[in-house]
């Protein structure tokens, strides 16, 4: 069990590493002027050997956002409330500045979202991560075609709210401004959820 631990450590780090030198590259060159033989060779591995990590070029720079796919499944799993745990879940990370709420203005975060946002093969990518959210968060809701249509309109309003946030950090407003605004339109958002869908407050 300790060497597969091992071993599983070492291949996170692997994937971590070689993310990180092709978004490095990306935001100093462009994602389209940066090749992936070009990531490869700065990483120090072979071609093929990125492509078993990352099948395309865009999963180099999704790779960053990858744990968020499952987190509104795990967040409503066993709650008896679904609607209000997403919402604590969401102010939880506008508290702690998580950078998927929008509301980080480290530079660092900031442009990797205008990389993100800024680059159309990017954006186009990123909905495939949007419709796993969907898929594991309905599934965690029961599955169905009534918890499918929950999980689009949940997941549609925390990328909202989100893209809402960086837009205005992106502008140049401070965190601290903002954060005011965001935590009422989160408030309002879920509140709206919760009276749209009524079965997902209950957990039935």
């Amino acid at each position: 069990m300790g060497e597969m631990g091992l071993r599983e450590r070492k291949k996170q780090r692997m994937y971590q590493d070689v993310s990180d030198i092709a978004v490095r590259l990306f935001l100093e060159r462009g994602f389209d002027a940066v090749s992936v033989a070009e990531v490869a060779a700065a990483a120090g591995i072979s071609k093929p050997t990125l492509f078993r990590y990352f099948p395309a070029k865009e999963d180099l720079v999704l790779h960053r956002i990858a744990d968020h796919e499952t987190e509104a499944a795990r967040v409503v799993t066993g709650a008896a409330d679904p609607v209000d745990a997403l919402r604590r879940n969401f102010l939880d990370g506008l508290e702690r500045r998580d950078p998927v709420t929008g509301l980080n203005d480290h530079p660092q975060v900031l442009a990797f979202h205008r990389l993100l946002y800024g680059t159309p093969a990017l954006v186009a990518r990123a909905y495939g991560h949007l419709e796993r959210s969907e898929a594991a968060l309905a599934q965690a809701l029961g599955g169905g075609l009534d918890a499918r249509l929950a999980a689009g309109q949940i997941i549609a309003v925390q990328r909202i709210l989100a893209q809402e946030n960086w837009r205005r950090v992106a502008a140049g407003e401070p965190v601290a401004q903002v954060e005011p605004d965001a935590v009422r339109a989160a408030e309002r958002a879920f509140r709206r959820l919760g009276e749209g869908l009524p079965e997902w407050r209950t957990g039935s």
